[in-house]
């Protein structure tokens, strides 16, 4: 039997114990196994983490509530924005804890905020490594371990501050604590990844229930005790993904609203509301009431398709927005998937190929179809989600195919290399579509992928011709060339690059594409190269900002202060915003720049006020609340359509000299704020003097306006 055909075995206790261990892993492995697989994380370490100060504070909004978070423990438990803990962020607030707890060991900084992600992207590839070989053997697992850690959108998921870096771990941890339970029938296991996907429900609320009816199909056809007492289990995982899911929301729903932040996001602020509505249902069919840019009926849905994701159907996954962040490999999981289900389809009900099948075959099939059809707000960067089950699926294929091609089963070699061929012919010519969307780059990798491709399929069906080791040693160069070289290099460009801002991408800068899953332009963070798109409420401010905080942390005696009063990147390159290759600009949290002036202002003039000022959306607040490292009210939430303040309540709190400034529309704001918002802007115009500081209109909330 050839080296790619080891599976695995039970572990022996030599190979559980020892001073080896780390290097020689369990004694049933080939001796290469475990060094490769160090092999493969130390890279993935690397492209997760090598200049990642380039990034700066990524997306303004979470670094600002980060920053809330290492100065007050009330804010930390909540999320909230902003020291003073006025509202919160529009998500639950685990992956906020995460960063939080890293600042506040090794100060606030780029570094302290983003490393946290890059550790979690290394620990998802390593875990997913070990689900896939428990039962498909080393090769499987390097397999779909390199394929996570090269997939465009993970690299630059893993280095960025939103909550989908935890996520993914999560749930890639849930499905190897699925796993265990597969092959044990024990409770514990099942119990463990019922509280796993609580925690993500925690860090990115009802996304991280996609994979349960996987979870549960795959315990109830597979699991080793009898019907009776798996679904019993099942409940006792649900039970335990209650209560870790459960507990904060159950604090916060209980407290006094007058004794903790607003509930961001929300209508009613109610947790159950957000997690229901605008992050819930709502991004299924589109009515987002307070969503960004869009409510009512249909919200970002109308007209079949979200303005950021492109239209909904079949074709999404594969069109302009998101077919190079996550769709390289899916054809080919597509296809491993079938040939799963064909190898298995006679096999006794525990079959391990049938249950690795219902596992991550679920995962992928429930969660693509979600995305390809939510009419609500997606953004291309969720669907790293997708990139454990695609990478799962490609290795525990290909080492199954492969294994299938020497069956005595009649038709069964022949079919099996038929099946690997047309795996490799697809996933090459997919790669050179994918690569000819941004044809100037990297003009010769689109038909070396192509003939590697091509050559490696014809190594597999002239396999009865050709010695077997010979075989081997031809297919597997070639076909990691086919499959790998396109998305590792959209992934170099990517950590090569620095990333900012609320809708980042992944890769280089794409030509316009009206093939499947979207129109040309596609929308908000779309396709143009180089410039910025000019969201509603400013422009883009790519580039550098000097004097950033880079690694070395905050200055001096303040929290969060930038020296020289900058906040962004401190990258030679342009920041990429969002969209290849452009973007929306410091209005949508992106490469922000403050000048000294006004962070001077609100520092000398924060004492004695519990907010230093006040301003329309967190998006507008971020950048001024991380150059001064003083609590900014974001008065209506996200983009200012949150029903807080309102407008009597704002009143009190500027007679009760608990606000000192309010900051107007500026280059960072979007949008402009809606109800309350709105009538706070106009009073505050009408009653208060006005001074233009760094180039921003700040009305001093003490100097009403002369008659």
């Amino acid at each position: 039997m050839s080296a790619i055909s080891t599976g695995p075995r039970q572990t022996t206790a030599a190979g559980r114990s020892g001073p080896g261990r780390l290097l020689r892993g369990p004694a049933a492995d080939p001796r290469w196994a475990r060094p490769a697989l160090l092999a493969v994380l130390a890279l993935t370490a690397l492209l997760y983490a090598a200049g990642l100060s380039r990034n700066g504070w990524a997306n303004d909004f979470y670094s600002a509530a980060v920053q809330a978070g290492t100065t007050s423990w009330k804010a930390f438990f909540f999320g909230s924005f902003d020291a003073s803990s006025f509202i919160t962020v529009d998500k639950t607030p685990a992956s906020l804890w995460v960063m939080e707890l890293s600042a506040r060991v090794f100060g606030l900084n780029y570094w302290s905020v983003l490393l946290p992600q890059a550790a979690e992207g290394v620990a998802s590839v390593a875990v997913l490594y070990a689900a896939v070989r428990r039962w498909s053997g080393p090769v499987a697992g390097l397999i779909a371990a390199g394929a996570l850690a090269v997939t465009p959108v993970a690299t630059l998921m893993f280095r960025f501050n939103n909550p989908d870096a935890l996520l993914v771990l999560l749930m890639t941890a849930a499905a190897y604590a699925m796993v265990r339970a597969t092959e044990s029938g024990r409770t514990r296991w099942i119990a463990l990844a019922g509280a796993l996907l609580g925690f993500g429900f925690l860090a990115k609320m009802l996304q991280a229930f996609l994979v349960l009816p996987a979870f549960a199909l795959v315990y109830l056809v597979a699991g080793p005790p009898r019907l009776g007492r798996r679904a019993w289990q099942l409940l006792a995982g649900g039970a335990a993904l209650l209560v870790t899911a459960g507990w904060w929301v159950a604090i916060v729903q209980f407290i006094p609203a007058a004794d903790r932040p607003y509930v961001g996001g929300s209508t009613n602020d109610s947790v159950l509301q957000l997690a229901l509505g605008y992050n819930g249902l709502g991004r299924l069919d589109g009515n987002e009431t307070g969503s960004v840019g869009f409510s009512g009926g249909g919200g970002a849905g109308r007209g079949g398709g979200s303005a950021f994701g492109g239209s909904t159907g079949l074709g999404r996954l594969f069109g302009g927005e998101m077919g190079g962040q996550i769709s390289w490999l899916l054809p080919a999981a597509l296809i491993a998937l079938a040939a799963l289900v064909w190898l298995s389809w006679r096999r006794p009900r525990t079959d391990r190929v049938r249950a690795a099948a219902l596992l991550w075959g679920g995962w992928l099939i429930v969660t693509g179809l979600v995305f390809s059809y939510m009419s609500g707000i997606i953004h291309p960067y969720y669907t790293v989600a997708l990139a454990p089950a695609i990478g799962a699926l490609a290795g525990i294929g290909a080492v199954t195919v492969w294994r299938a091609r020497r069956s005595m089963v009649a038709g069964r070699p022949l079919a099996a290399r038929a099946v690997l061929a047309a795996g490799l012919v697809v996933t090459a010519c997919w790669a050179y579509v994918l690569l000819g969307r941004s044809a100037g780059w990297l003009p010769w990798l689109r038909p070396l992928v192509l003939v590697c491709g091509l050559a490696a399929a014809a190594a597999v069906i002239a396999e009865r011709w050709l010695p077997g080791r010979a075989v081997l040693l031809s297919v597997a160069p070639l076909a990691l060339v086919a499959a790998l070289a396109g998305p590792l290099a959209y992934s170099v460009d990517t950590a090569a690059t620095s990333h900012t801002g609320a809708l980042p991408t992944a890769g280089p800068s794409i030509t316009p594409f009206s093939g499947p899953g979207g129109g040309p332009g596609a929308g908000f963070g779309g396709t143009r190269p180089g410039g910025g798109l000019g969201g509603p409420g400013g422009t883009a401010q790519g580039g550098p900002a000097s004097g950033g905080p880079g690694s070395g942390g905050p200055a001096p005696g303040r929290s969060a202060a930038v020296p020289g009063g900058t906040s962004g990147s401190t990258s030679g390159r342009p920041g990429r915003v969002s969209g290849q290759g452009g973007g929306l600009g410091g209005g949508l949290g992106g490469s922000t720049q403050v000048s000294s002036a006004i962070t001077k202002l609100l520092t000398s003039g924060a004492i004695g006020y519990r907010w230093a000022a006040a301003t329309v959306g967190a998006e507008s607040a971020a950048p001024f609340q991380l150059a001064s490292g003083e609590p900014i009210m974001a008065i209506g939430g996200f983009n200012g359509t949150d029903q807080a303040p309102s407008l009597a309540e704002f009143e009190k709190m500027v007679a009760a000299h608990e606000v000192h400034y309010f900051i107007g529309a500026n280059g960072h704001t979007f949008g402009g704020g809606s109800g309350d918002a709105t009538q706070i802007t106009s009073w505050v115009q009408s009653h208060f003097t006005k001074q233009t500081v760094g180039g921003v209109t700040v009305y001093n909330l003490t100097l009403p306006a002369s008659s």
